[in-house]
Formats: structure tokens, C-alpha cells, sequence
């Protein structure tokens, strides 16, 4: 399968909830210090910590893009430790050799189209942002006192 195919050009048309939220209880950005893409993610959280909100604002290569998709599809109802999870496996798996977590499997099914990038190092941090930015927007969400 090559890096950039049509699925991956499809997600990276379609990301869903690309929309920053107007008032978010926690923000982040990450920008890629190799090829400058830049995420920025908002979260509310529910009574027991999940997403309930999400927006984000992609500003990515196609890679970046579609990883936010895949993200965008999914994300409401993760919790700020599921996505650090999801976002250290994610890591790790295009780190390594072996097959795609079970558990990043079920939850991002489609995150298997990234293994051809997996052999292009500089392409990880790109696919990696907006899982980044997610789950720390998360953790700060967590910070912030009920009210």
C-alpha cells in the first residue's frame, strides 16, 4: 500500500468536528517541529470525565489530516487517560514491527492505513498530533474544577 493513498486522501477531506468549540474546558496545540503541521484540540468533559465535546483545528500534511480524522471519529466518550494511552500505543506501534494494538484496533479501526509510514520516521509526528493535542486538551480538562 503506498504512504498517500485514497482512503488516506478521503479521511483528510472529511474531518469530522473541525470546528474549535466556544468554550472548551480544556485547549491544547502541538505543532510538528519536523514539517510544521500544527493541531489544535478542545474538550468538555462529561460528569465522569469523557469527552463530550470536541473540536479541533487541523493545519497538517494529508498524513496529519487523516490521523485527525480518524481521531474525530471516535474520540467522544475517551477519557483524558484512553487517549494518552491511545496516543503512546499509536506511538509506539510506528516506532516498532509488529502488528497494530488489539485495543488502538478496535477504537481506531483505521489507523491501520499508517503502516506504510511506519518506515518514514519523519512522517510519525504528523500522525501523531492530533492525538497529542487530544489527550493533553483532556487532562486539562481535568484540571478545572466542577462547577
Amino acid at each position: 500500500m503506498p504512504l498517500y493513498n485514497a482512503r488516506i486522501l478521503r479521511l483528510a477531506a472529511s474531518i469530522p468536528l473541525a470546528e474549535r468549540l466556544p468554550n472548551p474546558e480544556g485547549t491544547a496545540q502541538r505543532t510538528s517541529a519536523v514539517c510544521g503541521s500544527r493541531v489544535t484540540a478542545d474538550v468538555v468533559l462529561d460528569a465522569e470525565g469523557a469527552i463530550a465535546g470536541f473540536g479541533q483545528e487541523v493545519r497538517a500534511c494529508a498524513l496529519g489530516q487523516a490521523s485527525a480524522a480518524i481521531l474525530g471519529g471516535a474520540v467522544i466518550g475517551e477519557s483524558s487517560a484512553s487517549l494518552a494511552q491511545a496516543h503512546a500505543l499509536l506511538r509506539d506501534w510506528l516506532k516498532g514491527d509488529g502488528p497494530l494494538p488489539e485495543v488502538l484496533a478496535r477504537r481506531f479501526p483505521d489507523l491501520e492505513l499508517f503502516e506504510p509510514a511506519r518506515a518514514n520516521p519523519a512522517r510519525h509526528a504528523s500522525i501523531l498530533l492530533a492525538f497529542e493535542a487530544a489527550s493533553a486538551a483532556a487532562a486539562e480538562a481535568q484540571t478545572v474544577p466542577a462547577g
